[in-house]
């Protein structure tokens, strides 16, 4: 069963348009067979666990000991990690793809490394190869067109477009991930 990693949010909770969007992700996956994954806590990661469960599906939580807080109650195999950096490694290592919902810093962070990885090769060597990585746009689409300036800083070769840019995927719906997931996993 493939797995895919989501990563968004602790803040919205239940009513919220952002949660109901997270829970229908969750659900459409499990629909579809896969696994979902994510780290275990509250808002957007728990709204994923829950459609998933909610439709029969497997969810994986990754915590962390540095928070004392239980894993949400729909999460239905708790990883403990010991340090963020692992509990990171560990989101990145069990997914076959990734799923950037919105969310602070720590999404932010989750994101970069991700990215990060991919456009170094690095995580070919440490978890099997580049992945699908999906960005729900419009929210992160600033950070990309961010990111795209780079291409501007070499005034000597113009139009030049970092490597890096190809890696992430925006897409605006649950519909639209699940259709990117089934054609390139």
């Amino acid at each position: 069963m493939k797995t895919i990693t989501i990563f968004g949010s602790s803040l919205p909770g239940e009513g919220s348009t952002a949660y109901f969007e997270a829970q229908r992700l969750g659900r459409l996956l499990a629909e579809a067979g896969y696994a979902v994954c994510n780290g275990g806590y509250g808002g957007l990661m728990e709204a994923t666990a829950r459609g998933a469960r909610e439709a029969g599906g497997h969810t994986i939580g990754i915590t962390c000991v540095l928070w004392s807080r239980p894993a949400n109650p729909w999460i239905v195999e708790e990883v403990r990690a010991e340090a963020f950096s692992e509990r990171l490694m560990t989101l990145l290592a069990r997914g076959d793809a990734y799923i950037v919902l919105p969310g602070g810093t720590g999404t932010l962070a989750e994101l970069a490394l991700a990215w990060e990885m991919m456009n170094k090769g690095t995580l070919s060597k440490t978890v099997g190869g580049r992945k699908p990585l999906l960005v729900m746009a419009p929210y992160w689409q600033p950070v990309i067109d961010c990111l795209q300036q780079e291409g501007q800083l070499d005034d000597v070769n113009p139009g030049w477009v970092a490597p890096a840019m190809d890696i992430v995927t925006p897409i605006t719906s649950p519909e639209q991930a699940l259709e990117h997931l089934g054609e390139n996993l």
